[in-house]
């Protein structure tokens, strides 16, 4: 069977040699160029793409030493592998010390060449591997991923960055399905431990001997199911981001061992007597209003100050309704994207429900709409009011100032729909640089139309092209 199509660049002043090792991996599957000058061999991998270089340690005019620090001084990250004579093993083992990933001693069989490279270049691939999920996951978790131009919003961003730059205790307050996870998430990858553990638990659902021993950990027979010894969440995240989500329905007893780690920073695992110092930014998050807790008994006072050096609260979206259009560029961008599909608009109707609604399970019910709703598209290119839940066509109107007591309902409709024009007809400029033409066409409507809208809601088409 074939193996990985990498390729191989060999450097060695034997013909025979390279003969052997282009005949031995090019039938393993591997792309190699062979060659026995050094020089040439160094200006092809200027040249070319190359996933390991493969060099004889003695060569009369350049030997593997100074090839191997001047593949580093091209490609850093670049796996080397030495072939050597028993006799100059001790000089391959110095050139491990100076990067190379490993070597062979000749005479070599085969099998013994075959086996060093596979285990070079998975450990290469696995290296670029977690390169890659890591920029997958600071750019997930970026700023600009938290979507939103709202004022409270933008409160939100300034908090973030702050509580990343100084690793302060934060505590983020707010109903279900706002993002406190994401904002969690958002402060750790754009802090200075981003290269550490994130570590998230939820401190409901579980009896307080289990999650004490989440987070603490336990020796082997703390208690009746403890049959090793095991690490807790806080030491598991040393050097890194623990985020306790829901912790106002953490057991009071648990909540002074919190505090004792705030407080000291050491852990002591459950059944154990001994410390262990623990180096975490801590990162806590509620759907509950804490000080009613504290008022009422049910959350320690001096706990509750201890995580709320700086509190961040998390808006609704019921109050934030000038960001659902955004929020739904957004969604239909993420879905549309993993399923290949063409660019998705939403019909004035089926956005005019978005906005009516109340949003209960805020930005997360938002977000499981759009997706299914990209989900179901058929022929068309339009999110229609058919496609949405029925909870959305026939929605009640939002409790919020709009919606006030004192005005009508088609004054309060008016209200939310002038609203939503506005924000709706600002992305779409933005999407579109400016462009009042491809702005119509996205939104399915005549471009005079588009234009007195534009001009009712004082925008400018010309302040969302590119500057020159």
């Amino acid at each position: 069977m074939k193996k990985q199509l990498e390729k191989i660049l060999v450097i060695d002043d034997e013909a025979g040699m390279c003969s052997l090792i282009n005949t031995v991996l090019s039938d393993e599957g591997y792309t190699v160029t062979a060659t026995q000058k050094p020089q040439e061999g160094l200006a092809l991998l200027k040249k070319d793409a190359f996933d390991l270089v493969i060099t004889d340690l003695r060569m009369p005019k350049m030997d593997g030493m100074e090839i191997l620090q001047a593949v580093k001084s091209v490609s850093p990250a670049m796996p080397v592998i030495l072939i050597t004579a028993y006799s100059t093993v001790d000089s391959a083992v110095q050139a491990m010390k100076l990067g190379a990933s490993d070597y062979v001693a000749k005479p070599f069989k085969n099998a013994e060449l075959c086996s060093a490279v596979d285990n070079v270049l998975e450990k290469s691939r696995l290296r670029a591997e977690n390169a890659r999920l890591r920029l997958e996951l600071e750019e997930k978790y970026s700023f600009s991923n938290i979507v939103g131009n709202s004022a409270r919003m933008r409160e939100v961003f300034n908090y973030i960055s702050r509580v990343a730059k100084a690793e302060v205790t934060a505590i983020i307050q707010g109903e279900s399905g706002t993002g406190k996870e994401l904002v969690a998430r958002a402060i750790h990858f754009n802090g200075a431990r981003r290269s550490g553990p994130f570590v998230a638990i939820h401190c409901g659902g579980l009896s307080e001997t289990m999650l004490e021993s989440e987070l603490f950990g336990h020796v082997k027979g703390a208690f009746t199911d403890a049959i090793k010894d095991r690490k807790g969440l806080l030491e598991t995240a040393d050097g890194g981001t623990v985020f306790l989500d829901e912790v106002g329905d953490m057991p009071a007893p648990l909540q002074v061992k919190l505090l004792r780690f705030i407080q000291e920073r050491e852990i002591r695992r459950l059944g154990s007597d001994a410390t262990t110092s623990v180096d975490v930014h801590l990162i806590a998050a509620t759907n509950k209003d804490l000080l009613a807790e504290v008022k009422a008994g049910r959350f320690r006072n001096d706990l509750y100050y201890r995580l709320a050096v700086v509190p961040i609260q998390m808006p609704p979206l019921r109050e934030r309704m000038e960001d659902v259009p955004l929020l739904v560029r957004h969604f239909i961008q993420k879905y549309t994207g993993a399923a290949q599909k063409d660019a998705v608009t939403v019909s004035a109707e089926a956005m005019q429900a978005i906005m009516l609604y109340s949003w209960p399970g805020n930005v997360r019910e938002l977000e499981n709409i759009v997706q299914h709703a990209v989900a179901f598209l058929s022929g068309g290119k339009s999110i229609t009011v058919e496609m949405l839940p029925q909870a959305l066509s026939g929605a009640p109107a939002r409790s919020a100032s709009c919606a006030a007591a004192d005005r009508s309902f088609r004054e309060a409709k008016a209200q939310v729909v002038d609203s939503f024009e506005k924000a709706y007809i600002a992305d779409l400029l933005k999407k579109t640089s400016g462009n009042i033409t491809r702005a119509s066409e996205l939104a399915g409507m005549d471009r005079k139309n588009l234009q007195d809208l534009i001009k009712k809601h004082g925008l400018n088409a010309g302040d969302y092209s590119p500057t020159t």
